[in-house]
């Protein structure tokens, strides 16, 4: 339990790192564009367009990220005084200060909020202005100090030993190692942690030096994951094998890489596969020294293709081509080796339907009942993922299909774990996600699910909801 609670603040915490970077994804494209289009080495390179370059890298991508992260903490007044204190990073520092502003931008932030419910209800009547936009400048200017001379500093240390980390694996040949730890800790929802922990602020701050970045693809390769559904499309049995189609869709041209996670999670030796794969598309990378010149997020092929510099298409889908054949050839191999039957999985889910109705707690794909839940109608379901915005979307948007289908009007939208309406009847989740939901809405009903695609719970709900219905 300890293990999963843990697992579960990871998870949030890869949530908080991507509630700052997603919104402003947009703006990191526009500087890759930018970049590979301008620069010297770009497709029309052009001396004053390529100004743009270090000012936006250097000042505004930190800025946005830092108040993006602060507004999440502490609203706006949260926002400017993460932009704030970040600033004295930036101008103490020769590098992009990215890692710095998803510290100093919610840590400002927070500062604030204790700063604010302190002095709640003991300000004199007429003057909350004055106090608050004061009180405000005045934190700003000690926090851009406090960031200037003594955070920026140990930033800076810690950013030079994992580049130098890195870079050591580079020059060693041992790049493609990384895929040990970035595939596992992806199909249980810690991509994030890396991706915009870790591989995005070093691939930024590479594509400013090289005019592009490995660093962007040694995690977010689409190959694998392809390769994977490929093969149960082939091979699969079942429902694993009706819905592998589909999921390639979503997966290789959508970006939605959490749509493969249950397809591993539910034979885990098949993380061998995704390993074999992740590293033979990052040696591929290495020896055709291609990069992108940002973060492709989705992770889809047209991200990949668009965020591609000149000179590098061939190696790009060389090595996400290599990654797919990797993965499809291990995949096959273990699933046609395999004992294990489709029927034996569904006689296990049937299995654990007579527990529930013998009265026995299943915390696996069944319902989930927390201390208090809502005994009342349910009228709206809320998706829920890391982010929101991926495994979560596409699930809401399958559900409401479905639900129009069965002529029920039910509100059904998608969100991140964390910012789920209070007035949510029932949450759906996927199981890996339970504990870390569980933690955040203690008193809330849980539906997880295994395959965003097609699954037993989501069918279960659905019939809940006509007999609902029919009741009313």
């Amino acid at each position: 339990m300890e293990q999963k609670s843990l697992r579960s603040k990871v998870q949030a915490f890869g949530g908080f790192l991507t509630g700052m970077v997603i919104p402003n994804m947009g703006a990191f494209i526009a500087w890759g564009f930018i970049t590979a289009l301008f620069i010297p080495t770009g497709w029309v390179p052009n001396e004053s367009y390529g100004k743009l370059v270090g000012p936006m890298i250097s000042y505004l991508l930190p800025l946005l990220l830092a108040y993006t992260g602060g507004k999440l903490v502490a609203g706006d007044r949260g926002g400017v005084a993460g932009t704030i204190g970040t600033f004295g990073l930036i101008v103490g520092a020769d590098i992009p200060m990215f890692l710095g502003a998803m510290i100093m931008g919610p840590l400002s932030a927070y500062v604030i909020k204790k700063f604010d419910e302190f002095i709640e209800n003991k300000i004199p009547t007429g003057f909350e202005m004055i106090i608050n936009n004061f009180s405000l400048g005045i934190l700003g200017l000690i926090l851009s100090l406090f960031s200037y001379s003594l955070i920026g500093p140990v930033i800076l240390q810690a950013n030079k030993a994992i580049t130098i980390v890195i870079e050591s694996l580079v020059k060693t040949g041992f790049l493609p190692l990384l895929s040990v730890i970035n595939e596992p800790a992806k199909v249980l929802f810690l991509n994030n942690v890396i991706d915009q922990g870790i591989y995005y602020p070093l691939g930024m701050q590479n594509t400013l030096e090289a005019g592009k970045s490995i660093y962007f693809m040694v995690a977010s390769n689409p190959g694998p994951g392809l390769g994977l559904l490929l093969a149960y499309s082939i091979f699969g049995k079942g429902a694993s094998k009706k819905t592998a189609p589909g999921a390639i869709i979503i997966h290789f041209l959508g970006g939605i890489h959490e749509i493969y996670f249950p397809y591993v999670l539910m034979k885990p030796i098949l993380i061998i596969s995704m390993i074999l794969g992740g590293a033979s598309g990052i040696i591929t990378f290495s020896l055709f020294k291609v990069g992108l010149v940002a973060g492709p997020s989705p992770g889809s092929i047209f991200a990949y293709l668009a965020l591609t510099p000149k000179g590098n298409f061939i190696g790009v889908i060389a090595g996400v081509i290599v990654a797919t054949l990797v993965s499809f050839l291990m995949t096959s191999l273990i699933l046609k080796s395999s004992k294990d039957t489709e029927e034996d999985f569904e006689q296990s889910v049937n299995k654990s339907k007579q527990m529930k109705k013998e009265g026995k707690k299943i915390l696996e794909n069944t319902f989930v009942q927390n201390e208090v839940v809502n005994d009342g109608p349910i009228n709206f379901i809320a998706f829920a993922c890391d982010a929101g915005l991926g495994s979560s979307a596409m699930g809401a948007s399958a559900f409401k299909k479905r639900l129009e289908q069965e002529g029920l009007s039910i509100t059904v939208n998608n969100f991140a774990i964390e910012k789920v309406p209070q007035e949510a009847d029932v949450i759906v989740t996927h199981k890996s996600l339970l504990e870390r939901t569980k933690m955040t809405w203690p008193k809330k009903r849980i539906v997880t699910i295994e395959n965003f695609m097609k699954d037993n719970n989501i069918d279960e709900l659905v019939s809940e909801l006509l007999a609902q219905e029919q009741k009313a």
